[in-house]
C-alpha cells in the first residue's frame, strides 16, 4: 500500500460516523448492508450518509454493488488487511525483537463501547 492510500484511508477513518459505518460494514461481513440498513443502525440521515459512504470508497475502504433499486456496501477486507499491514509491517524492527513477544500489547483499557488492549 502506497502512502497516499494510507493517509487517505486513515483520514477516511477518522471521523466518528465513517469509523462507525466501517466498522459495521466489518462485523458484517462480506455481504455488507444496504444504504437504508446502515443509516437506520448508525443513525444518519440518508444525505449525511451518502456523503460520508462515498469518502470510503474514495479512500478504498468500501465497495458498492447494486441489486435491484439498492444499493449494498461492503467494508473491502483486503484494503482493511493492507492497511493494517502497512502500520505493522516493520513491528519492532529497530529493536531486533520479535513483535509476537516485544510489541504485544499489555493492558487493556475500557472504552464506552468496547476494550482496547495498549502497550
Amino acid at each position: 500500500m502506497k502512502t497516499r492510500q494510507v493517509i487517505d484511508a486513515l483520514g477516511a477513518l477518522a471521523h466518528e460516523h465513517r469509523l462507525a459505518i466501517f466498522r459495521l460494514l466489518v462485523e458484517r461481513g462480506p455481504d455488507g448492508l444496504s444504504a437504508g440498513r446502515i443509516a437506520d443502525r448508525v443513525g444518519l440521515v440518508p444525505s449525511s450518509l451518502t456523503f460520508h459512504l462515498q469518502n470510503l470508497q474514495r479512500a478504498g475502504l468500501v465497495t458498492q454493488r447494486r441489486e435491484g433499486r439498492q444499493l449494498f456496501y461492503s467494508a473491502d477486507f483486503i484494503a482493511m488487511t493492507a492497511l493494517v499491514g502497512y502500520l505493522t509491517d516493520n513491528c519492532c524492527a529497530e529493536s531486533g525483537a520479535e513483535c509476537a513477544v516485544s510489541c504485544a500489547p499489555t493492558r487493556t483499557v475500557k472504552t464506552a463501547k468496547r476494550a482496547i488492549t495498549v502497550a
